[in-house]
């Protein structure tokens, strides 16, 4: 199989993640970034957060999202920074060009499509944006489009303030789209031989989760269905988390046949009752049932509760902090690595999926634009051109 090549523009987390998924399966990325403007530090902003563990810029907020990957920076600005990156694509035979830029500058960078579908016509284009073309002034951040798509509004506790997810989702959300959508346009072109242009809209990416709750504004939804619900969920009852003596436990019944299994425990036979049987009855007398839960949860250690819900198939679990999460065998046989210039594993977060002869161990974030002269050495320029190219600020490295 032939290992696919892929050109990005990149900073911040969406689309690192989505080319990372592209690197874990030994495809070529390499990531561009901006030559030095004299205002800032240089390139991905990302390099510069967290703690230093190799040199200034490659922190440990930059590591995870960049292993695996090569690092040119090209000044796309000028004109023939412009002109080695159509040279790129064409000499370098690049399958997908990826960026997540704003889409006003899509044309002054010369990286929009129409111009690059000139180079390589089969070429597959990939852009992450706040909201799509349409909205080509909208910077994308995921706590911003949290905030836009309602995420912050479903999410806390209902006498709280709304409230950010722990996870940067849409950011990902992004991510996981650019990697499905770039699958598909590659398994076209296989058969028609065309290339195509694909617009991920943070917003719509995000918004295409809301499918328990946008649909019910259309049924005569009541406020409490499309707002903070806490832990609890808004339908199936109970489902929540509950006190133990020594911390908490997650526990959801999804059926009537669950309750029952539930009830038949001794400790929480007295939570019985003949409305309760069905989960709109249930609903009904929600609170009181998480009252009562808890009243019983907290009498015993989670350990207890723990074996008590396994024995009767109730869905339940710990609640983990993340080195309990890393210490799970699930986890832990599937985790990534990569390799610190001083010898040091470092252990990142498992593939999303197991795919066979994919790379478990990746190379560690190159340093910025360490790559540029060796990958444009690739396309024909010599020593002597890479040295004039970066005396005029047009290459870095």
């Amino acid at each position: 199989m032939k290992r696919r090549t892929i050109l990005s523009l990149e900073q911040a987390l969406s689309l690192p993640y989505a080319t990372l998924r592209f690197a874990q399966l030994g495809w070529r990325v390499i990531r561009i970034e901006s030559t030095p403007s004299g205002a800032g530090l240089p390139g991905d902003p990302n390099r510069y957060i967290g703690a230093k563990v190799a040199d200034d810029d490659r922190r440990t907020y930059f590591i995870a999202p960049n292993v695996g990957k090569e690092a040119i920076a090209l000044d796309l600005k000028h004109p023939q920074g412009q002109a080695l990156l159509r040279r790129m694509i064409k000499e370098l035979d690049v399958d997908v060009f990826c960026c997540n830029t704003l889409p006003r500058r899509y044309q002054q960078l010369g990286i929009d499509y129409e111009t690059l579908r000139e180079v390589k016509p089969d070429l597959i284009w990939a852009g992450i944006s706040a909201m799509g073309p349409e909205y080509p002034d909208a910077p994308g951040y995921d706590p911003v489009i949290q905030a836009m798509a309602g995420y912050m509004e479903l999410t806390g506790d209902p006498g709280g303030p709304p409230t950010l997810c722990g996870v940067p989702l849409i950011d990902l959300k992004a991510g996981d789209e650019v990697y499905a959508s770039v699958m598909l346009a590659l398994a076209e072109r296989a058969e028609t031989g065309l290339g195509t242009r694909i617009d991920v809209s943070m917003l719509q990416a995000a918004a295409s989760w809301l499918i328990t709750t946008l649909p019910l504004l259309d049924f005569d939804c009541q406020p409490a269905e499309i707002t903070r619900c806490g832990n609890a969920h808004r339908k199936f009852i109970p489902t929540n988390v509950y006190p133990t003596r020594d911390g908490f436990i997650f526990m959801a019944i999804g059926s009537d046949v669950q309750w029952k299994r539930l009830t038949e425990i001794p400790e929480f036979a007295p939570l019985a009752n003949a409305v309760r049987i069905t989960n709109e009855g249930r609903g009904r007398e929600r609170e009181a049932i998480h009252r009562e839960m808890a009243a019983v949860t907290r009498q015993f250690v989670t350990a207890k509760i723990v074996e008590d819900f396994g024995k009767a198939t109730i869905p339940h679990a710990p609640i983990h902090d993340i080195p309990a999460v890393r210490a799970m065998e699930a986890v832990r046989s599937k985790l990534t690595t990569t390799r610190m210039p001083g010898g040091k594993t470092v252990r990142m977060q498992p593939m999303a999926v197991d795919v066979p002869h994919a790379l478990t161990e990746l190379r560690f974030p190159p340093k910025y634009g360490q790559d540029t002269r060796s990958v444009l050495r690739e396309t024909g320029c010599s020593d002597a051109d890479c040295a004039a190219l970066e005396q005029q600020g047009i290459i870095a490295g």
